[in-house]
């Protein structure tokens, strides 16, 4: 962010299970698996009420805030003195605080350290191929960087019924793991001498 704030907590993604819920919160209670996402839904919002935009007015990313929506303040300290909060879901403890908005109910049986991908990762990559990039069926797409953000894009892609995935990185290791996911080509910018486009 510009205003860099520091101590705090960084994270934003994980899996985990409600310990306790503050007054009003009906959508999740103690013992709901949950999964932290910094891009929350306040569910009432001109974005989230369309389906054309994640990006809630009230708790949109903000790299800046580093304290609860309801009051500013911070949930955490040390010897008295604040530590700060990170998009709002501050994932790198045991324990956190988080507006409801930014959980998702999941289920129970769902093995926590998998599904925590689902937070960030693919929810990321998947969705900003099936909801904004919206490939057609048959269509060509290039998905440059096939880390697990890349790699859910494609599986987007695949999900479009694209004819033609090609995955770029510099990496000739991912090329396997990029046809699992869907991937029909694999290219490597470190094998050409030329602009990819090229």
């Amino acid at each position: 962010g510009q205003n860099p704030l520091f101590p705090r907590i960084l994270g934003h993604e994980a899996g985990g299970v409600v310990e306790s819920v503050g007054k009003g919160v009906i959508d999740v209670q103690p013992g709901d698996h949950v999964l932290p996402i910094f891009t929350g839904e306040c569910k009432e919002c001109p974005h989230c009420l369309s389906e054309a935009s994640n990006m809630c007015d009230l708790l949109r990313i903000n790299t800046e805030r580093g304290g609860m929506l309801h009051d500013g303040h911070t949930r955490f300290s040390k010897d008295g003195k604040p530590i700060y909060h990170f998009l709002g879901t501050s994932t790198f403890s045991k324990y956190t605080v988080v507006h409801v908005g930014q959980v998702a109910k999941i289920n129970p049986e769902a093995p926590l350290d998998k599904v925590c991908v689902l937070s960030c990762e693919m929810s990321t990559g998947f969705g900003a191929t099936v909801n904004v990039a919206k490939p057609k069926k048959g269509g060509f797409v290039a998905v440059f960087g096939l880390g697990a953000v890349g790699l859910a894009a494609a599986e987007g892609a695949r999900v479009c019924e694209a004819s033609r995935i090609i995955g770029i990185d510099l990496n000739p290791n991912r090329s396997e793991e990029a046809k699992k996911f869907g991937c029909t080509e694999f290219v490597n910018l470190k094998d050409h001498n030329k602009p990819i486009q090229e």
